[in-house]
């Protein structure tokens, strides 16, 4: 590994970008199968003295998929449905 990789990687540990934020609360809820996405964000922003309102910009698209599904399942946003019907 070059000095330049190095030098990368521990500024992005440093750092908290959108895929080390994206990778640790992926790793929280897989190692705590009853913390969600909703739980590990929050727990996430508690243990780190983060804003939870400054993560926004930090959150991907496939993990809002995520979040709304979790919120869907504990109520706090109405179901829909997306599907499209192909008509043939």
């Amino acid at each position: 590994m070059s000095a330049k990789t190095k030098m990368r990687e521990i500024l992005k540990n440093r750092l908290l970008c959108q895929d080390k934020f994206t990778n640790d609360i992926e790793n929280l809820v897989s190692n705590n199968n009853e913390m969600n996405y909703i739980e590990a964000i929050c727990h996430y922003c508690e243990e780190n003295s983060i804003e939870i309102e400054s993560v926004s910009k930090l959150i991907t698209k496939p993990m809002k998929e995520k979040l709304k599904g979790n919120a869907m399942n504990l109520n706090y946003l109405k179901r829909t449905s997306r599907a499209k019907f192909l008509a043939i």
